[in-house]
């Protein structure tokens, strides 16, 4: 495991000190995220509630625990009490849900909203114009137990660096577009979540202060166990 370790290091060493590295765990065991932990690692992102609530229980409660996969709202409930950060929100119905939850907790949960951003369908979240309606509307308005950090979003899955580069890009422009504008007082913009271990790079050349980094670190994963 200390090849784990190693990874960590260097990518840490090759990224901006500002930038968070989260380590993407999904499907690996706890033993390689206690590899990790040794190392230095405590930001670690799963994409299955079960999962993370399961990894959660069994490792050390210093961890900060993000939720990077698409979440349903009614599995909300089993993350509320314990999760850092939820990436991937890409509705109002969801912060509903979410702030909810909060409350029975007596917690403030971070989120970033999820921007679609890639070409691909398959991809989930707000476009600028739909965030800016909801904006517009006091959609957030209600939210007392939420704050919003920021944005996320992932680039179309391709080889091809221009486009990849233009897609964060224009999430970046958003995102700086909506800090010089007047925004709910739960929103506090700060993070920009894109790249992952095959585009980080030219995220954080586009101004990504977060990376979700998983089979760079912790090898290729077997989808089929």
């Amino acid at each position: 495991m200390t090849n784990i370790q190693t990874t960590i290091s260097e990518i840490k060493a090759a990224i901006p000190a500002h930038v968070c590295l989260v380590a993407v765990s999904k499907t690996k065991p706890k033993e390689a995220i206690e590899a990790a932990y040794a190392g230095g690692q405590r930001h670690f992102g799963e994409n299955k509630v079960q999962e993370l609530v399961d990894k959660y229980e069994a490792l050390p409660k210093d961890i900060q625990w993000h939720m990077i996969g698409h979440l349903q709202s009614n599995k909300v409930k089993y993350i509320a009490p314990f999760v850092h950060l939820i990436h991937a929100v890409d509705s109002i119905k969801l912060l509903q849900e979410i702030d909810k939850q909060a409350v029975k907790n007596n917690r403030v949960i971070d989120c970033l909203l999820q921007m679609h951003i890639a070409e691909e369908e398959t991809k989930f979240g707000f476009s600028e114009d739909e965030l800016r309606q909801a904006i517009n509307e006091n959609a957030f308005a209600a939210f007392e137990n939420i704050r919003i950090v920021g944005l996320m979003g992932m680039a179309t899955f391709t080889e091809n660096t221009a486009q990849i580069t233009k897609e964060f890009a224009s999430l970046k422009q958003t995102f700086e577009s909506l800090v010089k504008q007047p925004l709910p007082t739960n929103f506090d913009l700060k993070e920009l979540s894109m790249g992952m271990s095959g585009d980080y790079e030219l995220a954080i050349q586009q101004g990504s202060t977060m990376v979700r980094i998983g089979s760079t670190i912790f090898g290729e994963r077997n989808y089929t166990l």
